[in-house]
């Protein structure tokens, strides 16, 4: 019986050390700390998703699947694309280990998103308003509810992602703070339109390109 008892001891060690080695992060949602350097271009879903899988994969969360916070428009054929269908059921929590929102539901609620808690893949604040440079434009390209814009999309999604020069995209504050103290202002997801989508352009509004980043399994 002794035996068996520290066998028993020795695999729960066994199993402890190895979860323990995986170097896998639990972080499963973070804001881009870097944009892709073309603005609102992000080469559409498939390239936003690569950039987000990339800088998780940078910090140690990259056994994840990983997607952009990001909705398109219909056009061309192709059928709208809601960001709230892309990201998997929950939870997700920071590099910090604090849970933003315990599913898709509360995250288009009451959820834990501020500047505190909303934290790129290195665990660090990302600019807000009264910071300097303010970054706290997040592209999504959403209404409040994480559905799509309805509309030309060169004027809500820069192109379903694609433009770098003329247009604008839908933005949200993570800082939930604006130039009014309404809902819009305080909106994480769907604030106002970019005054373009050039990288220039979204600097002049207080955005660097970039945008939510979420762990789907």
């Amino acid at each position: 019986m002794n035996k068996l008892k520290l066998g028993m001891a020795a695999s729960a060690v066994l199993l402890v050390l190895g979860c323990a080695g995986s170097g896998q992060s639990p972080m499963t949602f973070f804001i881009s700390s870097t944009g892709t350097g073309k603005g609102a271009d992000l080469g559409g879903l498939s390239g936003a998703d690569a950039h987000c899988q990339q800088l998780a994969a940078a910090a140690g969360a990259g056994g994840r699947t990983w997607r952009a916070y990001l909705s398109t428009s219909a056009a061309g054929g192709q059928p709208a694309v809601n960001a709230r269908d892309r990201i998997g059921k929950g939870p997700w929590q920071n590099a910090k280990g604090v849970v933003v929102a315990s599913n898709v539901g509360e995250l288009h609620g009451k959820n834990n998103l501020t500047k505190e808690t909303a934290l790129n893949e290195k665990g660090q604040m990302v600019n807000g308003r009264g910071d300097t440079p303010n970054m706290h434009d997040i592209l999504t390209g959403s209404q409040p509810d994480g559905t799509a814009m309805a509309g030309d999309p060169a004027k809500t999604t820069c192109g379903n992602w694609t433009l770098s020069g003329d247009g604008a995209a839908i933005v949200g504050h993570h800082d939930r703070q604006g130039l009014k103290p309404d809902e819009p202002s305080r909106s994480w997801n769907s604030s106002h339109p970019s005054r373009g989508c050039s990288l220039p352009n979204l600097n002049a509004s207080g955005g660097a390109g970039l945008v939510y980043c979420f762990a789907v399994n």
